[in-house]
């Protein structure tokens, strides 16, 4: 009988996660057929079934739950390992898992890649974009070393330090170029248009407006905040979008751009990590580089 690999372990902690052969297949950046030997290898180790399988899903049998929940114990654990020995040598070097926000990653990431080459030379940067929830649940997983999100997050086993504030700004019709800036009360009046639910910056941007987020709206919402300046050159509304993004979102689109009146929505942008990483140390020093940047791209 084959013995029982770390490989196994990553492949079925993939497929618990995800929930699908496929999508768990390309986490792992193997072929489907390839991923279901693994497992059906595994649960021949185990002598038992760890999945159910049915024509669109996989669930879990109560083996597997509780198999999941120990190997992603274990993972995690070989993953602090690793990071313990990185953090003996000093200077951070080999991958680095870094998430970014969808709001901050297409305008703050490249420049952040470029900083981290000329900074740490021996560094592999791995990016990757979701939600802030998706980012912090991955944190928390070990999948992630660190990640720059909208802070607060109030997550207790997380540390955050704090890179950079920036402030909202209107974008509306070339047409409303002249008109007066509206207070966030007349903003609830007009068609506001809102990032899909998930997003952090969607969340910032009702508070402002003190709309509730249950309140029904008949809004158009998008995917990402080029889409939604996109519609507004259309006429369809108005959004509110970071400084940071103006000068990629409105290369391609006839906007007006406008500062709101006091006190302007604003957020922080900051990067957090577990308490428990062992690269601690030298993440604080990542986030001195990623500050640096930060500000410089607002003030720019």
């Amino acid at each position: 009988m084959n013995p029982l690999t770390m490989k196994h372990l990553r492949y079925f902690e993939a497929l618990a996660r995800l929930g699908h052969f496929g999508r768990a297949a390309e986490d792992c950046a193997i072929t489907q057929p390839a991923l279901s030997m693994q497992i059906r290898e595994l649960e021949e180790i185990v002598g038992a079934p760890l999945v159910e399988r049915a024509a669109r899903q996989i669930r879990l049998t109560a083996l597997g739950e509780d198999f999941a929940t120990r190997a992603r114990e274990i993972l995690r654990a070989v993953d602090e390992l690793g990071d313990l020995a990185r953090a003996a040598r000093g200077s951070l070097a080999g991958r680095f898992r870094l998430g970014v926000i969808p709001t901050v990653a297409p305008y703050l990431l490249p420049r952040i890649i470029h900083a981290l080459a000329e900074t740490h030379p021996g560094l592999d940067p791995r990016p990757r974009e979701a939600v802030t929830g998706k980012l912090i649940a991955d944190l928390l997983a070990a999948r992630l070393d660190a990640a720059i999100v909208a802070l607060p997050v109030s997550e207790p086993a997380l540390d955050e330090v704090a890179l950079f504030d920036e402030e909202f700004v209107l974008v509306r019709p070339p047409a409303d170029a002249g008109k007066p800036v509206p207070s966030a009360e007349k903003l609830r009046e007009m068609r506001l248009l809102l990032l899909e639910e998930g997003h952090c910056f969607r969340d910032q941007a009702l508070s402002f407006c003190k709309i509730p987020p249950s309140a029904p709206r008949a809004l158009m919402e998008g995917s990402s905040l080029a889409t939604l300046v996109q519609m507004v050159g259309a006429g369809i509304g108005v959004t509110l979008i970071p400084e940071m993004a103006v000068p990629v979102e409105t290369r391609s689109a006839e906007v007006a751009i406008a500062r709101l009146p006091e006190p302007r929505p604003r957020r922080t942008i900051g990067m957090v990590w577990r308490r428990s990483s062992p690269l601690a140390d030298q993440l604080a020093g990542i986030a001195a580089i990623v500050r640096g940047v930060g500000c410089a791209d607002v003030a720019h």
